[in-house]
C-alpha cells in the first residue's frame, strides 16, 4: 500500500451493500468465509453501511480467525446512530467516539486502516489530521486513508499527515471500466504522494457483468430491483447505449477466457496505481469467480479494444470526484 511496508491482498472483500441491509447475516457469513478461503484477507467496511450493522456482521463472521492474518479496513464520516449534530463528520469529538465504535462492533482492539468517507468541508482539516494521528497513536488504527477526496483535498492531507509523523496510504474511489474520473488528477496525484488506490465498484454495480440487456427489464433478484438502495446506485449504468456497447465487450472475454465480472476486475488491476479492487456478494459463489481475476494481464491489444468498444460512453470527468464532496455536514 502506497509508500509503506504493508500490504493487501489484491482482491478485497466489502461489505457495503449487502451486509446488515440485502443480505441475511448467515448468508453473509458464509460470504466472508468463501473469501478467507480463497486466500482474500483484507476486509473492508464502514460505520454508516446498513447503519452500523455491517461492521457487526463482519465482526462476527471473522470471530476466530487469527487476528494477525487479516487485514480489516473501516471508515468514519456519515451519521450513523440518532443522527444528531456530532453524529457525523470528521471532527475530533466524532472521530474519537466513532472509532471506538466500531472497535466493539469489529470485535477487535485496532484496526489496520481508517479511512474519511468524505471530505468535510465544515471541520478544519487540521483538527481532523490530528484526530486521526490520535487514533494512529492510541494503536486503534495501523494506518490512514481516504475516501472520494480531490486531487487537492489528498495533498493538503497528505502534507499534514507527515508533520503529524502518521502515515496516509490509500484513496478509496469509485473506478471502472465505465467510471474513471480519477485517471487525470487523482491517480497522478496519488502516485506523486506514495498513495495507493483501493477501488469500489470495478464491475460498476454489476452492470459489467453482462447480466443487463438493454430493451430489456432487469433480472429478477438483481441490484437494480433491489428497494433498499441498490436500484439507486446502478441507475446511472442503465440506459441502452451504455448497455449495448457492454455487451460488445463479452467476445474479449471471451477469447481471454475470462467471465465478463472477471474482465472488469482484472482491468481496474492493471492500473499501476490501483492496489486492491473491491468486490461484494450476495452469494458466496460470486467470491470465488471474481477472486479469479487476481493476477490476471490484459494484453495490451486488449486493452486497446476495451477502449475502442466503451467509446465515448466513458465517463473521464474530473469533476465527479469534486462534486462527491458533500456542500455541508450531513445529519
Amino acid at each position: 500500500m502506497g509508500n509503506s511496508g504493508f500490504k493487501i491482498s489484491e482482491i478485497t472483500y466489502g461489505n457495503w451493500l449487502t451486509h446488515g441491509s440485502q443480505v441475511e447475516n448467515e448468508v453473509a457469513t458464509k460470504c466472508v468465509r468463501a473469501a478467507l478461503d480463497a486466500g482474500i484477507t483484507s476486509f473492508d467496511t464502514a460505520d454508516v453501511y446498513a447503519n452500523t450493522a455491517a461492521e457487526s456482521v463482519l465482526g462476527e463472521a471473522l470471530k476466530g480467525e487469527r487476528r494477525e492474518s487479516v487485514e480489516i479496513f473501516t471508515k468514519v464520516y456519515w451519521p450513523t446512530g440518532p443522527k444528531g449534530p456530532n453524529d457525523s463528520g470528521l471532527s475530533r469529538k466524532h472521530i474519537l467516539e466513532a472509532i471506538d465504535g466500531s472497535l466493539r462492533r469489529l470485535q477487535t482492539d485496532y484496526v489496520e486502516l481508517y479511512q474519511a468517507h468524505r471530505y468535510d468541508i465544515d471541520t478544519p482539516l487540521e483538527e481532523t489530521m490530528q484526530a486521526f494521528a490520535d487514533v494512529v497513536r492510541a494503536g486503534k488504527a495501523l494506518y490512514i486513508g481516504v475516501s472520494e477526496w480531490t486531487a487537492d483535498q489528498l495533498r493538503a492531507g497528505h502534507r499534514l499527515a507527515n508533520e503529524l509523523g502518521i502515515q496516509l496510504i490509500s484513496s478509496q474511489p469509485q473506478y471502472s471500466m465505465l467510471w474513471r474520473v480519477i485517471e487525470a488528477e487523482v491517480v497522478p496525484a496519488s502516485a506523486e504522494l506514495g498513495v495507493s488506490q483501493i477501488v469500489w465498484s470495478p464491475i460498476a454495480q454489476g452492470v459489467l457483468t453482462g447480466k443487463y440487456l438493454p430493451g430489456q427489464p432487469p433480472p429478477a433478484g438483481s441490484r437494480a430491483t433491489d428497494t433498499k438502495g441498490g436500484a439507486d446506485t446502478v441507475k446511472r449504468f442503465l440506459g441502452d447505449d451504455v448497455l449495448t456497447r457492454v455487451q460488445q465487450l463479452v467476445p474479449i472475454a471471451d477469447e481471454l477466457g475470462l467471465s465478463m465480472s472477471q474482465l472488469a476486475v482484472a482491468w481496474v488491476l492493471q492500473n499501476d496505481n490501483v492496489a486492491a479492487a473491491l468486490i461484494g456478494a450476495s452469494r458466496p459463489e460470486q467470491v470465488s469467480e471474481n477472486v479469479k481475476a487476481a493476477g490476471v494481464r490484459i494484453p495490451a491489444e486488449a486493452m486497446k479494444r476495451i477502449d475502442e468498444t466503451l467509446g465515448e460512453i466513458v465517463e473521464r470527468d474530473p469533476e465527479k470526484t469534486r462534486q462527491t464532496t458533500p456542500k455541508r455536514r450531513p445529519s
